[in-house]
């Protein structure tokens, strides 16, 4: 009979005394990919960090080859071959490929120095049984994003890995960098890696897992093995504990006069010719393959990306935006792709986090006014239903969908006239996602003009009134609301015509 090679038993961990995790038990077997699915704060992200050591447990067992592996911390994790490929990617920019494959475990001369020729060399070997064509001596800040998360699966090959945990490793990759991805996952499972693979992803985790463990707040709800789900919305019913309906619910509004036009927004090599306008009311969607632009547009308007040419109206004024302040005070908000490196401040409080771009609303006498400002961002705490036991706890501690619905909050509370997302639910579950869509909506309502950014086509077809559709820095076409399907969407972001 195989032994499992890893299993937890009964695992507990609090935080001030509320549950994180109550008596969760996981078995996994030699060679196989196991997903672990649940809403944003279901728990995913502490059972990860108490196998890997970053968290200690408060009680359960942790059994690794069928021996107690007592209390796991980083060293001992990593020397039973336990490794993490975290959703912000733990790449040194400055450094080679090489020298990120082997980092802190550089093969060395008898004289005691880094055997430089050495380790290109194996690095070579191991991007080369891995198919991964890259060349070993380039520096990490010159690759792409899917190619970083190829040179982390290389160093825990390197080590040796026998558990490799996956958090969200698609969530930035294009179609074509996720069918590269998602073939080496399949490789390593062959190798007989074992892969603990945590994705929002529905389509991925039914096509590459064997079995599902189902986390709903912080209890084992079931493990099963993939082929016994029905389908999507039988695993979305077990993780919500609710009836799946349609998750953008989307409210038609009536759609104002224009609040915004772009003209003749010019980037060399990165934006040509860009023009639109947004109205009252409006959710207008940009898509398009990843580096089509898309993301340039939201940070030019935003004042993040100095611009050659181009010229910018707010209700029918011409006005310049060279910083973000300028957009601000204009009435523009802005969700970026990226929450964790350009959306948060991750040593600040849930409560600081909300009201940091409007501060002077909670100003009196030159100080800040605490008291109001407990009492405002405990609203749109209960209105967005995030999930944080005291609003001065670290926003570093959420999950991933409640720091993005405390952005979301941060925009609301400026009261803006035109809210830019890009990516507004990237790494969130879907019952946040439904959540996020309705305020959305919510907002359509109240006349903001809105521009949503995504690489989830049915995201754009499910929440846009119209559509602009990216390719090489252009607009391929802009798609009303009849015409946004799938098939449009695709024929454009890949150079084509509506009527080929």
């Amino acid at each position: 009979m195989i032994q499992p090679i890893l299993e937890l038993k009964q695992i507990e961990k609090k935080f001030n005394g509320v549950p994180a995790l109550s008596k969760v038990s996981l078995t996994m077997m030699p060679g196989s990919i196991q997903a672990i699915v649940g809403e944003n704060g279901a728990g995913k992200s502490t059972l990860i960090k108490i196998l890997t050591g970053a968290y200690s447990k408060d009680g359960g067992e942790i059994y690794f080859d069928g021996k107690v592996s007592g209390h796991m911390d980083p060293k001992l994790s990593k020397s039973l071959g336990i490794h993490c490929i975290y959703q912000e990617l733990t790449v040194a920019n400055h450094l080679t490929v090489a020298e990120n494959i082997f980092l802190g475990n550089q093969p060395k001369t008898k004289w005691g120095l880094i055997d430089w020729n050495r380790m290109f060399k194996e690095a070579a070997s191991i991007l080369q049984s891995l198919n991964i064509d890259l060349d070993p001596k380039k520096i990490v800040k010159s690759i792409s994003i899917s190619q970083k998360q190829m040179v982390e699966i290389a160093r825990a090959v390197s080590q040796q890995a026998r558990v490799l945990i996956m958090d969200e490793p698609t969530s930035s990759l294009s179609e074509r960098e996720t069918e590269i991805l998602l073939s080496l996952v399949t490789d390593l499972k062959n190798r007989g890696v074992s892969i603990l693979y945590i994705s929002h992803r529905m389509e991925e985790i039914f096509r590459i897992t064997d079995t599902i463990t189902v986390l709903r707040d912080g209890q084992l709800v079931k493990t099963l093995k993939t082929a016994e789900i029905a389908d999507t919305n039988h695993l979305v019913e077990l993780m919500v504990n609710r009836k799946v309906t349609d998750y953008f619910n989307k409210v038609n509004v009536p759609i104002g006069e224009t609040i915004l036009e772009v003209r003749n927004l010019n980037k060399k090599n990165v934006l040509n010719n860009i023009n639109f306008a947004l109205r009252k009311g409006e959710i207008l969607g940009i898509a398009g393959l990843v580096g089509s632009g898309r993301t340039e547009i939201a940070k030019a308007l935003f004042g993040l990306l100095k611009i050659d040419e181009g010229q910018f109206y707010i209700d029918g004024e011409l006005l310049k935006i060279r910083k973000p302040r300028d957009a601000i005070r204009l009435g523009i908000g802005f969700v970026t792709e990226n929450r964790k490196e350009t959306g948060l401040v991750l040593k600040m409080n849930v409560r600081e986090n909300v009201t940091l771009a409007n501060l002077k609303a909670f100003e009196q006498k030159f100080l800040v006014n605490k008291k109001k400002e407990r009492d405002v961002v405990q609203d749109y705490k209960k209105k967005l239903r995030i999930k944080v036991s005291n609003i001065e706890q670290k926003i570093s501690d959420l999950s991933g969908g409640n720091q993005q619905k405390a952005i979301l909050a941060r925009w609301i509370l400026q009261k803006p006239k035109i809210l830019i997302l890009d990516e507004p639910c990237r790494g969130v579950d879907v019952g946040a996602k439904a959540e996020i869509f309705a305020e959305i909506s919510q907002l359509a309502e109240q006349g903001v003009g809105i521009i949503m950014i995504s690489s989830e086509i049915p995201e754009i077809v499910g929440m846009c009134d119209r559509a602009i559709v990216m390719c090489e820095g252009k607009i391929g076409d802009v798609l009303e609301a009849d015409h946004i399907t799938p098939e449009n969407i695709l024929r454009l972001a890949f150079g084509g015509g509506l009527h080929e």
